[in-house]
C-alpha cells in the first residue's frame, strides 16, 4: 500500500482541513505513514498568517526536497494558505513540488490521486468549495469540527486571510444540522464550530435558508448526546445581543470565548481597520460577563503594529488589566504581502517589538496564574482527551472554560468527568475525579 504523511501548520481551520485531506487520501487507497521519510506522498497544509509560520514550513519543505532527492518516486504536495499566497511563483521557486492547491480546492487533491498523480502542473485555486463537504479522518473520535463558513468580509489592514480564503460564504443551515447529527451518532460529544468569523454566519445565504449564528447555537442544543459546543473565532463587531443571549441560555455552549482584541489602543485599532475602539470593546466585555459570569475569556494581541507608540502599547496593557483575560495568544507584527499594513510608514524596530512582547507576556502569565489559582477548590467539568503525556497514571482533558486539566484516577477518552481542582499553575489545573458525568 502506498502511504501518505500530512504536516499541518496554523489554525484550527487548518486542523479541520487536514482531517479532510487525510480522508481524501485514505479514500484514494493510501495508508498513513508515521513520518515523511516513510511516505510516498508528503503533504503540507500551510499557514501564512505570520512570517514565523512561513519559516517553519519552509524548513520542512527543504527536508522533503532532500527526501525526494534520495527517492525520486516520492510526491510532494503543498496546500493551504501559504500555497494560495504563492500561487503565481510557487513552482518557479520550488520546482520539486508536484502539486499545489489553495484551501478552497482540497478536492483537487483527490482528482490528482485518482489520475495517478499525473495531472498537469499548476496551482488549483478556488473559493467555491467547502472542505466540510469532503470525507474526514478525525484525530479524536469524541471531538469533531463543524465548518460553518469560510472566507472573511472584514478588511483588517494587516490580514491576508481574505485574499487566501476568499469572501465569506456560509454553508447551508440544513447541511450543518445533518452533519452535526451524523457526527454525534458517530460518537462525537464535543463539536467546534469553525469560521473566520463565526458570529456573522448566515448573512450571505438565500432568504429562504437564512439563519443566524444565534439560531444555530440554539438548534444544536436539541441534539441528544451532544455535550459541548465550542466556536472559533468570533469578531467583536458581530457579538450582538442575540448571540450573547443564545450563548448564555445554551445547554451545550462552553463557558469560554475567544474574543480577539489585537490592540488596546483606539488609534492603532483604527489603523488596523478593526471597526471598534477600546471603549466599545470593554463595554462588550461587560455585557458578556453580565450574561455569563463564569465565562473564560481569551484573546489575540499584536505588538509592534506600524506606528504603535509607547503610549499605544501602554493602552494595550491597560485594556488587558481591565479585562483580566484567562490567557492570550501574543504575536509580533510581521508584514504580509498584499496587505495595506505592509506598506505603512513608521514600521516599528524589531528590538522594540521584542521588548514590548516580553512585557506583555509577563502580564499575560500573571493573569493566567491568578485566574487559575482562583479555581482551586472548584468543581470543573472535564472532557477526557487521553493519558497525560508525562505521567501515565494520570489523564488530561479540557475544562468547560478550555483549561488543561490533569487528574486522577484516569478515565477513558471521551468521558465527561467532574474534577475537584487541588492545585494550579498558569498553564494547568490539577485535581481528582469526583464523579463521572458521561461515560
Amino acid at each position: 500500500m502506498r502511504r501518505y504523511h500530512v504536516t499541518t501548520f496554523g489554525c484550527q481551520m487548518n486542523d479541520h482541513d487536514s482531517e479532510r485531506i487525510r480522508g481524501l487520501l485514505e479514500s484514494s487507497g493510501l495508508g498513513e505513514a508515521s513520518s515523511p521519510a516513510d511516505a510516498d506522498v508528503i503533504v503540507f497544509n500551510t499557514c501564512t498568517i505570520r512570517e514565523k509560520a512561513d519559516g517553519r514550513f519552509l524548513q520542512h519543505l527543504m527536508h522533503a526536497r532532500a527526501l525526494k532527492q534520495r527517492d525520486p518516486s516520492k510526491r510532494i504536495v503543498v496546500g493551504g494558505c501559504w500555497s494560495e499566497s504563492m500561487k503565481d511563483t510557487l513552482f518557479e521557486e520550488h520546482p520539486f513540488v508536484d502539486f499545489a492547491f489553495g484551501p478552497g480546492s482540497i478536492s483537487r487533491l483527490g482528482d490528482y490521486l485518482q489520475a495517478g498523480g499525473t495531472l498537469p502542473e499548476g496551482h488549483f485555486s478556488t473559493f467555491d468549495e467547502f472542505a466540510g463537504d469532503l470525507p474526514a479522518n478525525r484525530e479524536r473520535p469524541h471531538q469533531g469540527w463543524l465548518q460553518i463558513s469560510q472566507g472573511c468580509n472584514s478588511v483588517c489592514s494587516y490580514c491576508i486571510v481574505p485574499s487566501v480564503r476568499g469572501r465569506e460564504q456560509s454553508r447551508p443551515w440544513q447541511v450543518l444540522i445533518d452533519e452535526a447529527e451524523r457526527l454525534v451518532a458517530d460518537g462525537v460529544c464535543e463539536l467546534t464550530l469553525l469560521g473566520q468569523n463565526v458570529n456573522s454566519y448566515g448573512r450571505d445565504l438565500p432568504v429562504s435558508d437564512r439563519r443566524s449564528f444565534a439560531e444555530l447555537i440554539t438548534r444544536l442544543d436539541a441534539i441528544e448526546r451532544l455535550a459541548r459546543v465550542r466556536y472559533t473565532s468570533p469578531h467583536p463587531k458581530d457579538m450582538r445581543g442575540d448571540v450573547i443571549e443564545a450563548l448564555a441560555a445554551s445547554r451545550t455552549a462552553c463557558a469560554h470565548m475567544h474574543l480577539p482584541l489585537q490592540s488596546g489602543s483606539s488609534t492603532v485599532l483604527k489603523r488596523m481597520r478593526r471597526t471598534y475602539d477600546a471603549a466599545r470593546y470593554l463595554a462588550l466585555v461587560e455585557r458578556i460577563r453580565a450574561a455569563m459570569p463564569r465565562i473564560a475569556l481569551t484573546t489575540d494581541i499584536i505588538v509592534g503594529f506600524p506606528g504603535e507608540t509607547d503610549a499605544d502599547f501602554a493602552d494595550t496593557l491597560a485594556v488587558y488589566e481591565a479585562v483580566g483575560y484567562d490567557h492570550a495568544f501574543t504575536f509580533i507584527y510581521s508584514p504580509r504581502r498584499g496587505t495595506e499594513a505592509a506598506t505603512m510608514a513608521e514600521q516599528v524596530p524589531d528590538d522594540v517589538k521584542h521588548a514590548r512582547l516580553e512585557a506583555l507576556v509577563a502580564v499575560v502569565q500573571r493573569h493566567a496564574r491568578e485566574r487559575n489559582a482562583a479555581l482551586v477548590g472548584s468543581h470543573q467539568q472535564v472532557l477526557v482527551e487521553g493519558p497525560s503525556r508525562t505521567d501515565p497514571s494520570t489523564a488530561r482533558g479540557r475544562s468547560d472554560g478550555n483549561k488543561t486539566v490533569i487528574f486522577s484516577p484516569p478515565r477513558p477518552a471521551g468521558s465527561l468527568v467532574d474534577v475537584v481542582i487541588e492545585s494550579a499553575t498558569s498553564q494547568t489545573l490539577r485535581g481528582t475525579v469526583a464523579a463521572t458525568i458521561l461515560a
